[in-house]
C-alpha cells in the first residue's frame, strides 16, 4: 500500500537538518521505499511512500518518523524524535465525566481485540483549523468539516484509522458486535446497500439496527451531521483475517480496511483516543460527557529476544560496532539490555506481529546499517539437486512445449477458471467443479477439471483467421476432493481442425521424441468423442483419450469446423519417458522388405495388429503404414536377424505368422 504525507507535518514529531531530496534517498535505500517527493503551492512537501505489508506499523506521519531517526543518522544526517505521542497520550489525562453512558457487549472477543470509545457533548460542527485542512487536502483527502476532518487527520499521524458516530442515533445507547448473518444488508455512509456474505464483524444497536460495518465503514442511520451535538469517538482493532474476508467478498475496499486487514497494535488505540479527545476540545468545543470505554480481549505482553554479537555479525557478514547495534535497535522502538557481548531485545507493541525470531532482529540490524554496505563478493558456486519430481517437471514441460511447437502447433495459456456455459458445452456436471464465491465476471468462476473446454473456445475464437487450427495447452486441472482443497493435476490437451490421423500422429510422434516404446492404442468409450476415438496406454495405464468431437457438441459451441482433441495425463506420460533413447546397435545383416494388406474393422484395430505382429515375430524390426483405402491399409514389414543373414522364405514365413 501507498501513503502520503507532508514534511511539515513529518517535522510535527522529527528535528532532522535533512532535506525532503535526502530523506526521500536514504529512506528508500534502507527503509520504505519514497516514490516521490513534490513541492506544494504553501512551500510544503509532499511524500509518496510505499509501505510494505508486514509493517503497517510505518504507515503513518509517526512511523515515517520513527524510521527516519533510525536511517538518517546512518548518512551524517541529524534525526530525532521531539515527540512521542505513544508516550504522551494516555487514557489517563482524558479528564471524564458520568454523564453520558454507552452499553457495549462484544458477543466473541475473537471479533475485537480492542475496543475503545467515549462520548462527547456540545460539538461545534465549523471548518477545522487552517494546517489540519492544508495538510489533508495535500495528500488527497477531502475537507469536509472539523470533526471529520479530525478522524482522518488521527489515521494518517498514527496509522489507526477511527469512526465518529452521532451518539444520539444509536438506538438505547447500546452497541454489540457479533458476527453477521447471511444476507443481512446495512446501508454504509457512502450510500451503498451491501448485502452480507455472513460472518461479517457488525454492530448492532439496542433497537437491532446495523449501524456500523466494522473495519470498512460506518452505517448511514448513525453517521455524523451538521446537526450533531453529542459525538461518540470510537476507536478500536479487529480480527485482520475477518476484515479482509468481509472486504474481498463485498468489494468494498476502503482506506480503514487497508489498514485493519493487515493487523493493528492494540497500544495504539490508547493514544489516538487521547489525541483525538485533545483535538476535538480544542478545534470542535467539545467537552468528554462519559467515562472511557475500554475493552481488551487480549494484553500486550512484551516479547523478549536474545542474541549474541557474534550471532548478529555472522549472519550479517560484517563486524558491525556494540554501540552501533544498540544505537540501531533503539531508535526503532526497541528496548535494549546488554551484558558484554549478550543482549536481550524487548520487542515494542507496534512490532509485535512482525518481530519474533533472531532473524528478524538481524533484519532490522542489516537494513538500517545499509545492504549498499554489505561486502558484494559472491560465495562459490555450488550445485543443489532438486527433487526429482520438480526437476521432470521443468524439463519435460520444456521439451514437450518446445518440440509441440517446432512441428507446427501453436500454445495457448488460458485461465484456469471457465464459464459455465463453457462447463454445458461439453454437458460436464457443474457440481464436479469447484467455484468462486465472490466471483467478479461470469466468465471465471468455475475451476477446470478438463482443458478441453478451453482448446475448444480457443478453436472457436481463431475459426476463420486460417485454414488450419493446431493447438495445445500445458496446464493444471482441479479435481474436487470433499473437506480438502482441490487436487492440482498437469494435463497436456491438444484440439486441431485438421484431421484424426493427423491428432494420433501428433501423439505418435511426440511418444517418439519422449522415447517411450511400449505403448498402445485401444478402443475407447470418452463421452464427447465420437466413434473416431481412442485410448492411449503405456505399460497397463491408461494416459489419455484423443478422437473427433462429437457432432452435438461440435454444434453447441458454434463451431463450424471438425474439431479434434486429445488430453493426457501429464505425470503419467513423463514418467515413462526418457531424455535419451535406449541403445539398440545396428544390424550387420541385410533386411527384407515386404508389404502387407489387412483389412480392418472394430474387432481387429490397426493398434492390435501391430502389436500382435511384434509378439509373433522375432525377425520384425520395424512396420510403417504406406498406403491406405477405405477399410484396408497396406503395410510395410522389415525382417531381420541380428545374428545371420535371412532369405525372402524366412522373412515370408514370418510374415505368415504376423498375419494369422
Amino acid at each position: 500500500m501507498n501513503i502520503k504525507i507532508t514534511h511539515n507535518w513529518l517535522l510535527e514529531y522529527l528535528e532532522t537538518d535533512a532535506t525532503p531530496v535526502e530523506i526521500q534517498k536514504y529512506l528508500s535505500l534502507c527503509g520504505p521505499s519514497v516514490e516521490s517527493v513534490e513541492k506544494t503551492d504553501d512551500g510544503d512537501y509532499v511524500y509518496e511512500i510505499e509501505i510494505t505489508s508486514n509493517r503497517i506499523d510505518s504507515a503513518s506521519v509517526f512511523g515515517i518518523a520513527l524510521e527516519c531517526q533510525a536511517i538518517l543518522p546512518m548518512f551524517g544526517k541529524k534525526a530525532k524524535l521531539i515527540l512521542n505521542p505513544l508516550d504522551k497520550y494516555r487514557f489517563a489525562d482524558v479528564e471524564t465525566r458520568h454523564a453520558s453512558s454507552l452499553q457495549v457487549t462484544i458477543k466473541d472477543p475473537s471479533l475485537c481485540s480492542r475496543f475503545s470509545a467515549v462520548v462527547l457533548d456540545n460539538v461545534k460542527t465549523i471548518p477545522s483549523p487552517d494546517f489540519i485542512q492544508e495538510r489533508l487536502r495535500a495528500i488527497g483527502i477531502k475537507v469536509i468539516n472539523n470533526v471529520v476532518d479530525v478522524s482522518n487527520y488521527l489515521m494518517v499521524s498514527f496509522g489507526q484509522p477511527t469512526h465518529v458516530f452521532d451518539f444520539d442515533k444509536i438506538g438505547k445507547h447500546t452497541m454489540i458486535m457479533r458476527e453477521s448473518k447471511k444476507g443481512e444488508l446495512i446501508v454504509t455512509l457512502d450510500g451503498k446497500k451491501v448485502e452480507l456474505p455472513g460472518g461479517d464483524i457488525v454492530i448492532e444497536d439496542g433497537n437491532g439496527e446495523l449501524i456500523d460495518l466494522c473495519g470498512i465503514m460506518g452505517g448511514l442511520n448513525s453517521s455524523f451531521t451538521d446537526k450533531t451535538k453529542r459525538v461518540l469517538l470510537f476507536v478500536q482493532t479487529y480480527n485482520k483475517q475477518l476484515i479482509r474476508r468481509t472486504s474481498m467478498l463485498t468489494g468494498q475496499r476502503t482506506i480503514a480496511a487497508t489498514y485493519f486487514e493487515k493487523g493493528l497494535d492494540e497500544e495504539r488505540v490508547e493514544t489516538t483516543l487521547s489525541y483525538g479527545v485533545e483535538l476535538l476540545k480544542s478545534y470542535a468545543n467539545a467537552q468528554v460527557t462519559s467515562v472511557v470505554t475500554d475493552i481488551q480481549s487480549k494484553k500486550y505482553s512484551p516479547r523478549t529476544i536474545s542474541f549474541s554479537l557474534s550471532e548478529i555479525n555472522y549472519k550479517i557478514g560484517v563486524n558491525i560496532e556494540p554501540k552501533q547495534v544498540q544505537r540501531i535497535l533503539t531508535s526503532l522502538g526497541f528496548g535494549v539490555q546488554s551484558s558484554g557481548s549478550k543482549y536481550t531485545v524487548t520487542v515494542p507493541s507496534f512490532r509485535q506481529y512482525d518481530v519474533e525470531i533472531v532473524e528478524d532482529i538481524v533484519e532490522e540490524i542489516a537494513r538500517i546499517y545499509g545492504y549498499h554496505n554489505l561486502p558484494n563478493h559472491l560465495s562459490p558456486a555450488t550445485y543443489v539437486k532438486q527433487p526429482k519430481a520438480f526437476e521432470d517437471l521443468f524439463v519435460y514441460q520444456n521439451k514437450i512445449k518446445t518440440y509441440l511447437k517446432h512441428i507446427g502447433l501453436n500454445e495457448v495459456l488460458n485461465y484456469s477458471m471457465i464459464s459455465l456455459e463453457m462447463i454445458e458445452g461439453l454437458d460436464l456436471k457443474p457440481s464436479d467443479h469447484l467455484f468462486l464465491s465472490n466471483v467478479m465476471s461470469e466468465e471465471i468462476k468455475y475451476l477446470r477439471t478438463t482443458l478441453l473446454p478451453s482448446l475448444i473456445k480457443n478453436i472457436k475464437t481463431n475459426e476463420g483467421r486460417k485454414d488450419q487450427l493446431k493447438l495445445f495447452e500445458l496446464a493444471k486441472v482441479y479435481e474436487r476432493r470433499e473437506g480438502d482443497l482441490p487436487e492440482e493435476k498437469y494435463k497436456l490437451g491438444i484440439a486441431v481442425t485438421t484431421s484424426y490421423e493427423d491428432l494420433k500422429g501428433v501423439v505418435e510422434a511426440l511418444l517418439q521424441e519422449l522415447h517411450i516404446q511400449e505403448s498402445l492404442f485401444t478402443s475407447s468409450d470418452n463421452s464427447y468423442c465420437s466413434s473416431i476415438q481412442t485410448t492411449l496406454i503405456i505399460k497397463g495405464k491408461t494416459v489419455g483419450t484423443l478422437g473427433k468431437l462429437k457432432t452435438q457438441y461440435k454444434d453447441k459451441n458454434n463451431l463450424s469446423s471438425e474439431c479434434f482433441i486429445a488430453e493426457l495425463d501429464f505425470d503419467t506420460l513423463i514418467s515413462h519417458a526418457r531424455t535419451i533413447s535406449t541403445y539398440q546397435p545396428l544390424h550387420p545383416f541385410a533386411i527384407i522388405k515386404l508389404d502387407h494388406t489387412v483389412t480392418f474393422d472394430k474387432k481387429i484395430t490397426f493398434e492390435m495388429f501391430k502389436n500382435r505382429a511384434f509378439k509373433k515375430s522375432k525377425l520384425l524390426q520395424k512396420l510403417d503404414v504406406v498406403d491406405r483405402f477405405k477399410d484396408k491399409i497396406t503395410v510395410r514389414m522389415y525382417f531381420s536377424s541380428p545374428t545371420h543373414n535371412i532369405t525372402e522364405a524366412d522373412a515370408k514365413k514370418e510374415l505368415q505368422a504376423c498375419a494369422r
